[in-house]
């Protein structure tokens, strides 16, 4: 698989990284260690470098799950986490103090087995902690050799701007794909503006853009997507036609939905690394089959053009968790 660097700043990645949440987190129950480490090796074996974990994800036991899986080729990889959270348990509310920042990584070092974090994300940003400090916080980190490089996710371009003054900002994780583009109105320009590579998470819409999912899909009662208003019945059924197009295109090019939607999020910039997730092994292979795909700009005009009479329906956050990005 090709690389890529993550803006200024000399962080080389592949193309597309995995995101390694829904293995332990968030979309039902989770895999299991000996399945879930197959699906890390085979990632590996199959070009990909950049495994994206958090706290948050168990919490704790995503990372411990990356740090034994990827230990026997841990020099080759770039590991991303992030910290952010009360004791890692999004339900707690934020917490950004420096004190927990610090506790966080030397507790981190341990569950993935490491020595130094190559990316670290703030998870939310944290209204009650400036975001000055937290990039200072970091930049002493990185001082002392624990962390390599800075990160911030979901964040407003006021917080990235002053972040990147105290530290440089490597990378920005938000959501990004054809059905969630908001990022497009300020975030892509301040990131290219300051040279700060992207990595859109859920770049398939959670599933959507798979077309493996419609109005009569029923999700685990731990899932996610339950409280998601745009994965209601209804807004399901009214977003089908995004879907629709995605394969309309896919079979033209032989590829399928999930292929073209990642193609589309590649062509978009070339400091653009997303990182979609799975727990099936052939929807890797799938997904890794998205990053060899190139849309010509006739292609890329035909989706514009098609896509921009699209209206999505319904919000891609419940209101109390949408109160806490784009700060």
């Amino acid at each position: 698989m090709n690389t890529r660097t993550l803006g200024n700043s000399g962080l080389e990645v592949s193309a597309l990284g995995l995101g390694c949440m829904g293995l332990s987190f968030g979309y039902g129950p989770a895999t299991g260690t000996k399945e879930a480490i197959q699906l890390l090796h085979t990632a590996f074996d199959s070009g990909i470098t950049f495994f994206d974990t958090a706290e948050a994800y168990g919490p704790y036991t995503n990372e411990e799950l990356l740090g034994e899986a990827l230990q026997p080729f841990r020099k080759e990889v770039v590991i991303a986490t992030k910290f952010g959270f009360k004791e890692g348990k999004t339900d707690l509310g934020m917490d950004s103090r420096p004190e927990n920042i610090i506790s966080f990584v030397e507790a981190s070092l341990k569950r993935l087995k490491t020595d130094v974090i190559d990316l670290l994300y703030q998870h939310r940003v944290d209204p009650n902690v400036p975001i000055e400090e937290v990039a200072g916080t970091v930049k002493d980190l990185i001082l002392q050799g624990k962390v390599k490089h800075f990160g911030l996710s979901e964040a407003g371009t006021e917080t990235i701007r002053k972040a990147h003054a105290v530290q440089p900002v490597t990378a920005l994780q938000s959501e990004y794909s054809l059905w969630w583009r908001e990022p497009e109105k300020e975030i892509l320009p301040i990131l290219e503006e300051l040279g700060i590579g992207f990595v859109p998470f859920s770049p398939l819409g959670k599933g959507f853009l798979t077309g493996a999912i419609n109005e009569n899909t029923q999700f685990d009662k731990t899932d996610f997507r339950n409280i998601v208003p745009r994965f209601s019945e209804d807004n399901r059924k009214a977003n089908q036609t995004l879907v629709n197009l995605l394969q309309s295109i896919a079979k033209e090019k032989e590829a399928t939905s999930a292929q073209i939607a990642l193609a589309w999020l590649l062509a978009q910039k070339p400091w653009i690394s997303p990182i979609p997730g799975t727990t099936k092994i052939h929807r890797l292979q799938e997904n890794i089959g998205g990053a060899s795909i190139t849309l010509t700009s006739e292609d890329l005009q035909k989706i514009e053009h098609a896509a921009s009479k699209i209206e999505i329906s319904g919000a891609r956050y419940p209101e109390h968790l949408q109160q806490r990005v784009g700060k």
